[in-house]
């Protein structure tokens, strides 16, 4: 029986006749068996996205007791590598869940209707609450997001981002609340501006910018006009464009008038909209971002000190990464490493100069005479960085 399977799905054993969906144009030369993990890496790595099988010729491998010698240390280490595949699909489960409730928030806006602060609160609750048992699996998700609905997902990421951050600075729990609240509303006030201007694709001249700045004011004024929103959450949404020499918006507040949480938020901001990618630019890697950041930092405009707070935050080298090695391999970053965030747990998967898919290899880079060279984009070796870190996780 000839049977269509996701690529996730794609097991040792089974019969691939043809490719079914692809993002590129790959043409599979024969049909056959799938005889290793690696083979499946090296279709994802090509954008295939489902196959055909034939279920009559899957092969079924004998029962292994291989797992029975694994011992009790080494096991003890996988499991402390990095967010497990069930945290990491809870975190994009409720990543999508707060991009519902964004949506819905805006909706009301549109229609003139009073935003319901409950599923709000809700959500920014169960973030807070995944966060805090293990901020990297909403950070992966962050960082390997599709990011094709900006203006939903950036608000989102940016309340994701605050939470962490404030998480790591050992911030009361009740503060942190109200500081994803207010992030999660802080572009609100985007969908009261013409669309034509929102959804431009080349860049504003200066009266389009000046509408664009409008966008905190229309904040502020549907925030303020929300029964239950507290004065922090308002403050957050006010400042995230206030910059610290005066040359923010809409108030031109300079440092000493710039609460932490407005400089946190303007932080997360910027983060955020540096590593998107929107079809009029194109993403920085993390590495870049938080250089743009320290320079920001440097030319007086952001809290310098907070900046680099930050960077410590999500590491050097943030969960989800992709980076090279000087083995001339690519690995997906796992887990930060505190003590040293210049080498973190990485997991390979791609010899860059055999151009192909290897077998999945942990690698803890401070145990490990490898390092990393430099961090790249998935989209330079046209991979999708979503269906390989599933793939990796599912083999971990």
């Amino acid at each position: 029986m000839i049977k269509k399977v996701d690529i996730k799905d794609l097991k040792k054993g089974h019969f691939v006749v043809d490719i079914a969906d692809q993002r590129g144009t790959f043409n599979l030369t024969r049909a056959g068996h799938i005889k290793s993990t690696k083979v499946i890496i090296g279709l994802i790595a090509k954008g295939v996205s489902s196959v055909l099988i034939d279920t009559s010729k899957t092969l079924v491998e004998p029962v292994k007791t291989v797992a029975k010698k694994t011992t009790p240390q080494r096991s003890k280490k996988l499991q402390a590598t990095g967010p497990k595949l069930l945290e990491v699909t809870q975190a994009k489960s409720l990543f999508s869940h707060s991009k519902k409730i964004q949506q819905q928030v805006f909706n009301d806006v549109q229609q003139g209707q009073t935003i319901d602060m409950a599923p709000i609160i809700d959500a920014t609750n169960q973030t807070i609450s995944a966060i805090f048992k293990n901020p990297d699996a909403l950070i992966c998700v962050i960082n390997i997001r599709k990011k094709n609905e900006y203006l939903l997902e950036h608000s989102v990421a940016v309340s994701v981002l605050m939470t962490v951050f404030a998480r790591y600075l050992e911030l009361d729990a009740n503060i942190t609340q109200q500081l994803a609240i207010g992030a999660l509303l802080h572009d609100v006030g985007k969908i009261k501006l013409p669309s034509e201007i929102l959804n431009k694709t080349d860049k504003l001249n200066a009266e389009e910018f000046r509408i664009m700045q409008e966008h905190v004011n229309h904040s502020i004024n549907i925030i303020k006009s929300t029964p239950g929103i507290t004065p922090l959450s308002l403050e957050v949404a006010a400042q995230h464009h206030e910059r610290a020499d005066g040359s923010g918006y809409p108030l031109q507040l300079k440092q000493d008038e710039i609460s932490t949480y407005g400089s946190m938020i303007a932080i997360c901001d910027i983060f955020d909209a540096l590593t998107a990618e929107r079809i009029y630019k194109e993403y920085y890697n993390p590495i870049k971002a938080f250089n743009i950041l320290r320079s920001l930092a440097s030319d007086g405009k952001l809290n310098a000190k907070l900046v680099d707070m930050f960077i410590k935050c999500l590491g050097v080298y943030p969960v989800g990464t992709l980076v090279e090695l000087n083995s001339q391999r690519l690995a997906i970053v796992e887990s930060r490493n505190q003590d040293n965030p210049i080498k973190p747990k990485v997991r390979c998967f791609y010899d860059i100069e055999k151009a192909q898919s290897t077998m999945a290899k942990d690698i803890d880079l401070a145990e490990n005479t490898d390092y990393i060279v430099r961090s790249v984009r998935a989209q330079d070796y046209d991979f999708d960085i979503n269906k390989i870190i599933d793939f990796l996780l599912t083999e971990g």
